[in-house]
C-alpha cells in the first residue's frame, strides 16, 4: 500500500488484482467507514467532489471499475464482473483496517452492485446508500426498437471519451458493451425488489426528479416515466427504505454534490431500520 498527502491527513492507495484486471483503491478521510461505487462511465475522478465532501466525516474508500479511470480493461464487461470488482474490493477491506463493516453507497450501476451485493452479504455492510440507481422500474428502458438509436448514441460517447483516454477519467468501454450492459441493466432491475427483501439493513434512496433530463422530448419523457413509477413501486412495495428526491436528472453526483452529501450524511445521522425517512 502506498500513501499520498492530504490538509485532512494521508491518502492510502491499494491497487487488487482479480479476474486478470487490477482495481485501483483509494482511502482518505475520518469516521465512519464508507465505501463508494462509481457507476457505469464514472469513475472515482469524476466523483471526486462527492467524495471529498463526504471525507470530512467519514473514512471513504472509493475504487475504479474495470475499464474505467486507472483500473485495466478486461476481456469481458457485465454486470456480474463489476459485482465481482466490488466483490473483490470488499473481500480486501480487511488490509485497510477499518474499525467496523462500512456503510456501503453506490451511484447508478454502482447503486444495483450495492444491493445484490448486500442481498448477498448482508452482516458486511451496516447500512446502503443508493444515489440515482436500483430502480424497480416496470418497463425496460430499452426495447429492441431503441436499441439502433442507443448504440449510435454510446458510440458517439466512446468517441468522444478517447479524449481523455490515458487520464484517471478514461473509460475503455465500446459503444456496443456500453448498450449490453444496459440492457443487462433493466434486466436486474426487473427483479431487483427480491434483492432489497434479503438486506434487512437501513437503506436510503435519494433519486432524480427527471432522470432524463426536462428537454420535453419524447423520449426523455417516456424515461422519466419509467423512473418515477419505479421509485413509486419501491416506495409501494419497500416502505422501509428511506427516500429523497432531488431536483436534478442522472448526474446529480456531479451537479449537486453538496446537496447530496448533506442528504448522506442526514440520513446516516438519523437511521432506524424500523423507521422510514421521505422528501417529496
Amino acid at each position: 500500500m502506498t500513501t499520498g498527502t492530504r490538509a485532512d491527513g494521508p491518502v492510502r492507495y491499494l491497487t487488487i488484482h482479480h479476474d486478470g484486471v487490477t482495481i485501483p483503491v483509494s482511502r482518505a478521510g475520518r469516521g465512519r467507514p464508507m465505501v463508494l461505487c462509481p457507476g457505469l462511465n464514472s469513475t472515482q475522478a469524476d466523483l471526486r467532489e462527492l467524495t471529498e465532501l463526504l471525507r470530512q466525516d467519514h473514512d471513504v474508500v472509493t475504487f475504479d471499475l474495470r475499464g474505467h479511470g486507472v483500473a485495466s480493461a478486461a476481456d469481458r464487461y457485465s454486470f456480474d464482473a463489476f459485482l465481482g470488482d466490488l466483490r473483490a474490493v470488499m473481500a480486501r477491506l480487511d488490509r485497510l483496517d477499518l474499525f467496523a463493516p462500512p456503510v456501503l453507497v453506490g451511484y447508478s450501476l454502482g447503486a444495483d452492485l450495492a444491493v445484490h451485493y448486500a442481498s448477498e452479504h448482508p452482516d458486511l455492510a451496516t447500512e446502503l446508500v443508493l444515489i440515482d440507481g436500483a430502480n424497480p422500474i416496470p418497463e425496460p428502458f430499452i426495447t429492441e426498437a431503441d436499441q439502433p438509436t442507443y448504440l449510435r448514441v454510446w458510440e458517439e460517447l466512446a468517441m468522444r471519451q478517447r479524449t481523455v483516454q490515458g487520464t484517471d477519467r478514461q473509460v475503455l468501454l465500446t459503444g456496443r458493451e456500453i448498450l449490453n450492459i444496459n440492457i443487462e441493466i433493466d434486466a436486474v432491475r426487473s427483479g431487483i425488489l427480491d434483492r432489497f427483501r434479503r438486506i434487512g439493513r437501513p437503506t436510503s434512496m435519494i433519486m432524480s426528479t427527471s432522470m432524463a433530463g426536462d428537454s420535453g422530448g419524447g423520449q426523455a419523457e417516456r424515461i422519466n416515466r419509467n423512473w418515477q413509477a419505479g421509485f413509486e413501486r419501491l416506495v409501494r412495495e419497500q416502505p422501509h427504505v428511506a427516500t429523497y428526491r432531488v431536483d436534478g436528472d442522472h448526474r446529480l453526483p456531479f451537479t449537486h454534490a453538496p446537496e447530496i452529501a448533506q442528504i448522506i450524511r442526514r440520513a446516516l445521522s438519523t437511521a432506524d431500520p424500523a423507521g422510514s425517512r421521505r422528501t417529496p
